[in-house]
């Protein structure tokens, strides 16, 4: 319920979204005996919120959100910034998996930057995503994986936009809309982390969510709530002003905000004496 109440209130347009994550994790958490673990994989535009849902996400199921024991979170230019290390990060990797899920099988693993991450590394978390039951006297099934991925935003937007330029509501894209075109996008893009992945080729990503860009209408949506939630009254033309002054996209039609809410709250600090 707390999932449910907090998407629909701090992420917008995002229907898809909403309405997948909330059914996958409710699901794998509500079933006592998963075959696999839990598997999401969020794409889209910087700032359309992938890291936001990731939060929201680990504060539905863990008292401290994302500051708990039981939450991992990889940064790929951070965690694996050298190719040359490769495969000491697939052992660090499997050896901090494997070692978090043995304290507790309830563990979250986020990874970050996956469009940025080195080919062939994510592949060797392979086993723990698995239908095993156990892997060396563990079980992995009550795990959950999240990964953040710019890769596969083109072909997200490119579903987007016709649905606009043929006057079709954006809340009638469906899942299945994109999903497949999706996995096959990343699958086959040589600068992401699931470049030709036995991850996707298995059938081991759960869902493939795609994150819409956001207009104009959403990004002011960003404004107000920010300013609310710091306890401000909300002056209607510095909101205006505001999301005017973000870039949008493609260049003629001016639709989608390139950086999504990414800058909104830097702007806010410009117009309001905080």
């Amino acid at each position: 319920a707390g999932l449910q109440e907090s998407l629909d209130r701090k992420l917008f347009g995002q229907h898809l979204v909403n309405k997948v994550v909330v059914k996958a994790v409710k699901g794998f958490l509500n079933n006592t005996n998963p075959k696999k673990p839990l598997a999401l994989s969020l794409h889209g535009w910087t700032g359309t919120g992938k890291n936001f849902v990731s939060k929201i996400v680990a504060e539905s199921i863990y008292k401290r959100g994302l500051k708990s024991k039981y939450v991992h979170q990889f940064v790929a230019t951070l965690h694996f910034p050298h190719a040359d290390n490769i495969n000491l990060y697939k052992d660090q990797l499997q050896s901090w998996i494997r070692g978090n899920v043995t304290l507790c099988p309830r563990s979250l693993f986020i990874f970050d930057e996956m469009d940025k991450m080195h080919a062939g590394l994510i592949d060797s978390i392979k086993p723990f995503l698995d239908y095993y039951e156990l892997l060396n006297g563990v079980s992995y099934r009550k795990a959950m994986f999240i990964f953040l991925s710019n890769a596969g935003a083109e072909k997200i937007t490119e579903v987007a936009l016709d649905f606009w330029r043929k006057g079709r509501m954006r809340e009638d894209i469906q899942l299945t809309d994109i999903q497949n075109a999706l996995s096959v996008s990343v699958f086959n893009n040589k600068n992401s982390g699931f470049w030709h992945s036995t991850l996707i080729d298995r059938n081991l990503i759960d869902y493939f969510v795609p994150f819409l860009p956001l207009e104009y209408k959403h990004v002011k949506m960003c404004v107000r709530v920010e300013i609310e939630s710091r306890g401000y009254a909300v002056d209607e033309d510095i909101l205006s002003r505001i999301a005017d002054e973000m870039t949008y996209f493609p260049r003629e039609e001016r639709i989608y905000s390139d950086k999504g809410c990414k800058t909104v709250y830097a702007k806010l600090d410009y117009y309001y004496d905080f």
